[in-house]
C-alpha cells in the first residue's frame, strides 16, 4: 500500500538533517566525538569507539536519524522509580521521519563487517522494498549514514554506499554508534516511535491514516557486553516504551490498532530480550516480529475523537534487564 504524504517531495531528510550534522561536527570534542577522515575520502563520526559518545551526542543523532524531522528530548519521568531518564521523541512527518529514515533497514556487509543502515541515505539508495510502501525518495549532494558498529567499515561497504546513493565518498557521512555506548544506546532507545509505525506497515495498517505520534521510553545504562547493551535497549522499548498515534480511521480500525500494537501482543513476550535472543540461537528472523513494539500505546482517532488504549508496562522485567 502506497503513502502519499502531502507535499512528500518537498520534504528533504538530506536538507533538513544537513545542519545537524554540521553541529555534530563543529562540536564533536565537546560531545564526546571524534571526526576523521577515511580512506575513501568519507567523513567518519566516532560516537563511542575510541571516544565517549555522551548523551547530547547521542540526542542529535537520533534526530539525525529521523531526517531532521524529528524532535528528541531528555526528560525526567516519574514512570519507573530507578530509570526516570527518558528519551521523548515526535515527528513532523512521521511515515518519512520514521519509515523513510530512522528505521536500520539497510543491512551492509563485507568479509567480517556487518552493521545496519539508518539515516538519511536510505532514501537515496532506495534498496528497500519499504521505500515502494511508503513511496517516499529522496535526493541530495550529500548524505550520512548511521551505522551500529564498534567497527570503521572497510572501504568495500564505502564504496557500495557511494554506488548506491550515486554520491563520491568524499560527501557522506558515516556516524558509528556502538550500542555499549551512552550515545548508541540512546539514538537505538529514541527508535520507540519508529518501533510503532514499523509495527503498523507489518500489520498492513493504512499508513496513509496516521498524522502524527508521540513516544518515550526509559533510557537505559549501556553494557559492555554487546548482547546484554542491545537487550537493554530492546526491552527499554518492550517493557518501558509508550506511544500514542492519531490517526484519521474508523473506530473499528484504531481500536484493532491499539490491541494488535503492543509486544504484549506477540508469544515471545515476557522474558528479558537478550534471553529471547539467546533462546534462538541469536537469529533476530527466529524471533516474532510482532515482539518488536512499546509497551503500551494508545490510538487516537481522529475521526471520532475516541482514543483507545491498549499494553501495560513492566517495570520487574525492566528492572531485571537494566540492573543485571
Amino acid at each position: 500500500m502506497s503513502v502519499n504524504v502531502s507535499n512528500s517531495t518537498s520534504i528533504s531528510v538530506q536538507q533538513y538533517s544537513a545542519p545537524l550534522v554540521a553541529h555534530l561536527i563543529a562540536n564533536a570534542p565537546a560531545l564526546g566525538c571524534l571526526v576523521t577522515t577515511h580512506a575513501s575520502g568519507a567523513t567518519i563520526i566516532d560516537a563511542g569507539i575510541q571516544t565517549p559518545g555522551g548523551l547530547e551526542a547521542g540526542r542529535i543523532i537520533a534526530e539525525i536519524c529521523m531526517g531532521g524531522l524529528g524532535g528528541v528530548s531528555l526528560q525526567q519521568v516519574p514512570q519507573f522509580a530507578n530509570w526516570p531518564l527518558s528519551v521523548v521523541v515526535t515527528a513532523k512527518q512521521p511515515v518519512i521521519a520514521c519509515l523513510g529514515s530512522q528505521y536500520a533497514g539497510w543491512a551492509l556487509s563485507h568479509e567480517k563487517f556487518f552493521s545496519l543502515g539508518s539515516g538519511p541515505a536510505r532514501a537515496i539508495a532506495q534498496r528497500e522494498e519499504v521505500f515502494k510502501d511508503i513511496n517516499y525518495s529522496d535526493k541530495g549532494e550529500q548524505s550520512v549514514l548511521v551505522l551500529e558498529t564498534d567497527k570503521v567499515p572497510p572501504v568495500e561497504v564505502i564504496e557500495k554506499v557511494a554506488r548506491d546513493t550515486g554520491l563520491p565518498a568524499s560527501k557522506l557521512t558515516f556516524i558509528l554508534t556502538p550500542t555499549r555506548s551512552i550515545a548508541g544506546s540512546l539514538q537505538v532507545t529514541a527508535r520507540v516511535l519508529e518501533v510503532a509505525l514499523h509495527k503498523c506497515h507489518t500489520l498492513h495498517f493504512d499508513l496513509n491514516a496516521i498524522v502524527d505520534g508521540y513516544g518515550v521510553a526509559p533510557v537505559p545504562a549501556p553494557s559492555p557486553d554487546f548482547i546484554t547493551g542491545m537487550g537493554r535497549t530492546n526491552d527499554a522499548i518492550l517493557f518501558g516504551g509508550f506511544v500514542q498515534l492519531f490517526v484519521n480511521a474508523e473506530d473499528a480500525a484504531a481500536e484493532q490498532l491499539a490491541q494488535q500494537l503492543p509486544s504484549s501482543a506477540s508469544k515471545d513476550y515476557g522474558r528479558p530480550f537478550a534471553e529471547v535472543f539467546k533462546a534462538v540461537n541469536m537469529d533476530f528472523y527466529q524471533i516474532d516480529p510482532m515482539l518488536f513494539s512499546p509497551a503500551k500505546v494508545s490510538v487516537t482517532n481522529l475521526k471520532s475523537g475516541k482514543t483507545f488504549f491498549a499494553g501495560q508496562f513492566n517495570e520487574a522485567l525492566l528492572n531485571q534487564s537494566f540492573g543485571g
